[in-house]
């Protein structure tokens, strides 16, 4: 490995943000442009842009750059880098926009962050992309499910000028931008910075691997989470924040230094290794560790991975000459009982017993309320995750009914409203279809697109419910697989997601019908009507399955409360 010295700590950064009057300037000429109302993972790659960690992109890629980075991972100029930034918008905005204007650039609050000056806009071939980027088209892939299903339809890139950063409230000494770190290692006299990327709460293998690193490259340590969710199912960011803090007292005085860095991960495995060691060599560090899956998105349903375990440290290696920062791979840590300690898999004694665990299992074990083995992590990381992650019977969770007009889903809703209400200990809120029309979605029609985003409404309030450890019952029709999946993800970042497939064929469900709605649909008055001429896509893994045909709603709501009992849910 070569031998990487500090350069005058780091390269040329850019720096997109404007002074005071040039600041004014934008402001007073966004009264008369249009404007974009960023989302968070849009305003994540904008404020790398902006404060230098994108470094040397001066704006969202235009499209020559963006098809250079696909086909061989570098920019028009030949510079290194391996995965596009883009700026998506929908159709209708794109329709709206023209190369050579300028627009606005907002967050969800409305304040303007930065002015685009529009070079490009072109339509985006998300098919190829999710192929070249993330190796694969499948959904259960984070990355490709977001560009899939999330992202607009139409790019659009150009240059940067910057009012002001993106705000963050939360944790904010802990934040710096790249110029600030690099200024704040040459106050500290640190010549030599080895930066550690993770998503997850520093555990005791995470923590030896990074001593170890020090060791190695004689160099003090930038351990610099992200900050944001890199896939559902992830640990909130509060929690985790907490538990860095209360672990960072196990490192050697004043050799480790903690900043949040706002990146939208794509979980793009090698690829996006690469990107990280990029971003460590713009705050100023001269070594970057690579573990094995680096920003893996996990396996597939199957049990399949979707990038080699050794992937991102056989790349990162091999091109760490032209990212200018040593690349420091590291192997498995397991936990050695009769040490005490842990090491790398290669270098455990003979005859000794070896136990580790996967990260997907801690997560699960945390969920389930499930206990953590002490040789895992720290007793201050466990106290902080259990104040975060309550055991099942005190964490909040949804039900969700799903399943065709009349199979019998409100009446199973009601039921269940009831039987919580009776047993007490945390609050309920029914979210019955019709009940939704009424008071939360009066102004939309039955399109499919309108139902699409009854549903959705639906899923944002069971979530809030579900984050203050309540319990939500909601029973929508909800047609659509996509759609149940991204409430399902959205839902399970704060509690417990249970999905019944109220199963009732539709003869049934049809011969149940007092206002003649499925006749008028099958008579052609009614279109676009779930289960006749718009189809619904059953549930391939719903938690509970209930055919209602010859069961009485009373049996049929018992058989939610049984699972609910046997996950632990209610006691």
């Amino acid at each position: 490995m070569s031998d990487f010295s500090w350069d005058a700590h780091g390269g040329t950064l850019v720096n997109l943000v404007v002074d005071e009057e040039r600041a004014q300037v934008l402001k007073d000429l966004s009264q008369g442009i249009p404007s974009l109302t960023l989302n968070g993972r849009q305003l994540a790659d904008l404020e790398l842009i902006l404060n230098g960690a994108f470094s040397p992109l001066r704006g969202f890629m235009t499209s020559a750059d963006y098809e250079s980075v696909l086909d061989r991972m570098r920019l028009q100029d030949g510079t290194l880098w391996p995965l596009p930034i883009c700026l998506d918008v929908t159709e209708a905005e794109a329709r709206g926009l023209e190369p050579g204007q300028s627009v606005a650039l907002r967050d969800a609050e409305g304040f303007m962050v930065a002015v685009l000056h529009i070079q490009d806009i072109w339509p985006a071939d998300k098919e190829r992309e999710a192929e070249i980027v993330y190796g694969t088209t499948d959904t259960a892939h984070p990355g490709v499910d977001t560009l899939l299903h999330q992202s607009g339809t139409h790019y659009v890139g150009g240059t940067l000028e910057g009012v002001q950063l993106p705000l963050h409230y939360a944790f904010k000494r802990l934040r710096h931008t790249p110029p600030e770190l690099r200024t704040l290692f040459r106050k500290l006299g640190w010549r030599r910075i080895v930066g550690f990327q993770t998503r997850n709460p520093l555990h005791r293998a995470q923590f030896e691997m990074t001593l170890r690193a020090m060791d190695q490259a004689k160099a003090n340590l930038l351990l610099h989470p992200v900050a944001r969710r890199a896939r559902p199912g992830d640990i909130d960011y509060y929690t985790r924040i907490r538990c860095y803090q209360a672990v960072s007292r196990y490192y050697p005085p004043n050799m480790m230094l903690l900043s949040l860095l706002p990146l939208a991960m794509r979980m793009a495995g090698p690829k996006e290794a690469l990107l990280h060691a990029i971003i460590r060599k713009n705050y100023g560090c001269t070594h970057f560790i690579v573990g094995r899956d680096h920003a893996s998105p996990g396996k597939r349903p199957d049990g399949t991975s979707f990038y080699p375990p050794e992937g991102a440290m056989e790349l990162a290696t091999d091109l760490q000459e032209e990212l200018g920062i040593g690349i420091l791979p590291f192997e498995e840590m397991v936990y050695v009982m009769e040490e005490d300690a842990y090491m790398p898999a290669s270098e455990v004694p003979p005859d000794t017993t070896v136990r580790s665990l996967a990260l997907d299992d801690f997560h699960r074990r945390l969920r389930e309320g499930k206990r953590v083995p002490e040789w895992f992590t720290f007793p201050e990381v466990i106290e902080e995750l259990q104040r975060g992650y309550p055991p099942r019977h005190k964490q909040g969770f949804t039900i969700f009914c799903t399943g065709l007009s009349g199979a019998g889903k409100s009446t199973i809703a009601r039921i269940l409203y009831a039987r919580f209400l009776e047993m007490g200990g945390r609050p309920v809120t029914l979210l019955d279809g019709d009940i939704v029309r009424r008071n939360l979605s009066s102004e939309l029609g039955f399109s499919k697109e309108h139902r699409d985003i009854n549903v959705r409404r639906i899923g944002f309030v069971a979530s809030e419910i579900t984050k203050n450890r309540g319990i939500a019952i909601c029973a929508p029709i909800a047609p659509y697989a996509a759609t149940r999946r991204q409430i399902r993800r959205l839902i399970e970042n704060y509690g417990g997601f249970v999905e019944v497939h109220v199963a009732t064929p539709l003869e049934v469900c049809e011969s149940r019908d007092r206002k003649g709605l499925y006749a008028k649909a099958r008579a052609g008055l009614i279109k676009g009507f779930t289960g006749i001429d718009d189809p619904y896509e059953p549930p391939e893994a719903p938690e509970v399955t209930i055919d209602t045909t010859e069961l009485t709603p009373d049996e049929a709501a018992q058989e939610v409360l049984l699972f609910l009992e046997r996950a632990g849910y209610i006691k």
